[in-house]
């Protein structure tokens, strides 16, 4: 199924940078969304827990800041199955080899990859997981290894597949 248009950049960007504006009032927002998605989170929650916590709590913030951008871009949003989840893991799984090593050079292979849904959304993921400077980081963020980024990474862009093919766009929605 092809992926829907492209939320534009920009927006992308302004749409995350407000989730990390709201502080600590983008929790209960964060947990109605995770709420919805619950299939999903669950299976974030599982291939990220022996990261550690603080990986983890990454992942899942970064899936609630992703799933909050589709809902402000609008449209209607279906839940993922566990179907939708299998197949946006095969298709990332016929790609892994190709992206590693998880070293410096992953986000550019990992750009490289171009039939990735919502390349936006995945691009600021990448930027805020590899390439963010010190001086842009906002109180309480922090630096992941590059391996537990990889992982963090393959993770939410099965996610971002699975949203994206449950996604249906505003009518008026061009990208």
């Amino acid at each position: 199924m092809p992926a829907n248009p492209a939320i534009p950049r920009d927006r992308v960007h302004a749409l995350a940078e407000a989730c990390a504006d709201e502080g600590e009032a983008f929790q209960s927002t964060a947990a109605r969304l995770v709420k919805q998605q619950r299939r999903l989170s669950r299976y974030i929650e599982k291939n990220v827990e022996h990261l550690g916590p603080l990986p983890a709590q990454v992942a899942l913030y970064m899936l609630t800041v992703t799933m909050r951008i589709f809902e402000q871009v609008g449209g209607r949003m279906r839940k993922a199955s566990g179907r939708d989840l299998d197949r946006a893991a095969a298709r990332i799984a016929a790609v892994t080899d190709a992206l590693l090593p998880a070293d410096s050079g992953f986000p550019e292979r990992a750009r490289a990859v171009e039939w990735r849904a919502q390349p936006h959304i995945l691009d600021e993921i990448l930027w805020a997981l590899y390439e963010r400077d010190d001086d842009e980081k906002r109180e309480g963020e922090v630096d992941l290894e590059d391996g537990q980024s990889a992982l963090v990474y393959l993770v939410l862009w099965l996610a971002v597949e699975a949203l994206d093919a449950n996604w249906s766009p505003p009518p008026d929605f061009t990208g």
